[in-house]
């Protein structure tokens, strides 16, 4: 199950189709019974986040927290993801590809954290960025990242 939230009015984001992403990845990763939330926010709520929970009083583009894994008949609790609206929008210029498609890996990128994948050391990294890949297959996503 997917708790979906967008806290950013008139975003133009299909909440719907964002939703039925998350379900397909989180299948796509071995979690067909992982439930997380999902909330979009704007660089203000994200930066409040990111200073509260990282020290870093800046915006990011996504926040991942993983929760501690209670099973429940029909699902999984894995943790919150959070994106921001407006970062992704400049990112998603900067790619030249459509806001949907940089909300989707975003989502790829904050399931893998929740799931317990980093990418501070290299080797970590390395194996993160082939998961992202991964999954960006398992939803026939271009990869937006250069070889």
């Amino acid at each position: 199950m997917i708790h979906y939230r967008n806290d950013v009015k008139k975003s133009g984001v299909d909440g719907r189709a964002l939703v039925k992403t998350a379900k397909e990845l989180l299948v796509a990763a071995g979690e067909p019974k992982g439930s997380l939330s999902l909330t979009l926010v704007n660089d203000r709520a994200i930066r409040v986040l990111n200073a509260q929970h990282r020290g870093k009083d800046r915006p990011t583009d996504v926040l991942s927290f993983p929760g501690e894994p209670a099973e429940f008949e029909h699902e999984r609790l894995l943790g919150d993801v959070v994106i921001s609206l407006d970062t992704a929008r400049r990112q998603a210029e900067e790619y030249d590809a459509p806001l949907q498609r940089e909300l989707e890996r975003l989502l790829i990128h904050g399931i893998l954290h929740v799931l317990g994948h980093d990418h501070e050391e290299p080797e970590e990294r390395a194996l993160m960025i082939a998961q992202e890949r991964r999954l960006a297959d398992a939803i026939q996503m271009p990869w937006p990242y250069p070889e």
